[in-house]
């Protein structure tokens, strides 16, 4: 199967491409294809060709319950989406790590996506853990 991983990071540093890698490992070592995308810089990409949808945001401020707004633009003008099962993930960097979340949950459910699961990742081998361990067939 195809599956695509997007990931808005609101902050310079890394941390949720580097987690987004670690991801595509453990999918990959269940035998899928995986494309990974920047969402900040690829705005002209459409998952239409995916199969799975593994979507991931960083919070803009340290409180939480901000992402960018790039998330909802890029997931309204990537294609058919409606009825494509998805993962949603963020990573550990704010204070309210779940409020990003929640957010990115609803920004994927308004676009049609079927949430099949949902994570806070805080490091590089419990991402490659859950990429290994994540139903996707």
């Amino acid at each position: 199967m195809r599956v695509g991983i997007v990931f808005f990071s609101g902050k310079k540093n890394n941390k949720l491409e580097n987690i987004s890698k670690s991801l595509s490992e453990g999918i990959q070592m269940q035998g899928h294809q995986v494309d990974i995308i920047n969402g900040n810089l690829d705005q002209n990409s459409k998952l239409t060709v995916y199969n799975y949808i593994v979507v991931g945001v960083d919070g803009i401020n340290f409180l939480g319950g901000t992402i960018p707004s790039k998330t909802s633009v890029f997931l309204s003008n990537s294609g058919l989406l409606k009825g494509k099962r998805s993962y949603a993930f963020t990573s550990k960097t704010t204070l309210r790590p779940q409020k990003n979340l929640s957010k990115l949950m609803y920004s994927m459910e308004h676009e049609g996506l079927y949430l099949k699961k949902s994570d806070i990742i805080s490091n590089r081998d419990e991402a490659v853990s859950i990429g290994k361990r994540l139903h996707i067939s």
